[in-house]
């Protein structure tokens, strides 16, 4: 049954709403179960029942019609048409053949059987890498739906100009954000990875304008990241937010946003299933770097490998 009063709610949840990522609209089949999942924790009421009537069982809502969908959601066609323009569509025709157009590809990629589907205690290893890796597939792709590439070209041109970026990041983010500064390091760029608070407010307090100050958050609330980011934009410096929401307090106190996506299995919730995303994100902000710095990376390159050669094991050298 229709859940009329249900659209009373949803009334405050199009405003919310309007902080959806509507890049690509236009292009109706490019990311668009990308958008909902990455926009479905900032719904409420209504449309989020919307939101999550379509991520579960995309290919269902595809062959639906707007009546159909909104009986199976518990709402009413008016919030299903307010869903559609959240998510940057004109329509529920433009919505539908978005859906059937992504859904056609994953399914002739092999994504489409088991999406989402819990890792049980008993399943074979075999099935288990099976579904990380079509998990990890699709969440890559969903990150390259949702990401602005005029962000990245941003972020990568203030990393080439600045004196010093500092790395902002907490427990698992923390390791991500290592392996960016390692990969600056290695080509010239004074690069700090920072996760005790501490240290981390300290470093950013000495931050000038030019310095960039890169804060890594999936779910862009962790508290840590957010003061050591907001100190180092107080200084003046360009702010970088790697996260999974457009929305969250540190994308929000940004310059620069690059959105991540996540496709969460048993045993590796969203926090951890971000990570691979988010490493792709960071090496194509590396290489933008690096080829705005081309000729200083490249000697960079060249000396540090040279540095370490001697450490690696002869040849043909047993233990």
């Amino acid at each position: 049954m229709v859940d009329h009063e249900a659209d009373t709610s949803a009334g405050t949840a199009v405003a919310d709403a309007d902080g959806v990522d509507r890049r690509g609209v236009g292009v109706a089949s490019d990311g668009v179960l990308a958008r909902v999942r990455a926009g479905v924790d900032e719904l409420t009421g209504a449309l989020r029942r919307v939101a999550e009537h379509v991520l579960s069982d995309p290919e269902a809502a595809a062959r639906a019609t707007i009546v159909e969908l909104a009986e199976r959601s518990g709402t009413s066609p008016a919030t299903v048409t307010r869903f559609c323009r959240a998510m940057g569509f004109e329509g529920y025709a433009d919505l539908r053949l978005g859906i059937a157009a992504e859904t056609g590809r994953a399914r002739s990629a092999g994504w489409s059987v088991d999406i989402g589907r819990e890792i049980q205690p008993s399943d074979p290893l075999e099935r288990v890498l099976e579904q990380i890796i079509v998990a990890d597939t699709r969440a890559m792709h969903d990150t390259a739906a949702l990401l602005d590439l005029g962000e990245v070209e941003r972020a990568a041109v203030a990393i080439a100009g600045a004196s010093r970026v500092n790395i902002f990041g907490a427990s698992g983010s923390a390791l991500v954000g290592e392996e960016m500064q390692f990969s600056l390091h290695r080509i010239g760029v004074a690069a700090w990875a920072w996760n005790d608070v501490h240290s981390g407010l300290a470093a950013a307090a000495l931050l000038r304008p030019g310095d960039v100050a890169l804060g890594i958050s999936h779910s862009g609330q962790t508290r840590e990241a957010i003061e050591m980011l907001a100190e180092g934009g107080s200084r003046g410096a360009i702010t970088v937010a790697l996260t999974g929401f457009r929305r969250s307090p540190l994308a929000e106190l940004a310059d620069i946003v690059l959105l991540t996506a996540s496709q969460a299995t048993t045993f590796r919730p969203d926090a951890l299933s971000a990570r691979h995303p988010q490493l792709v994100v960071l090496d194509l902000l590396y290489i933008a770097v690096a080829q705005r710095t081309h000729d200083r990376a490249h000697a960079a390159f060249r000396r540090t490998a040279q540095a370490v050669d001697g450490h690696k094991a002869a040849r043909g050298a047993t233990a």
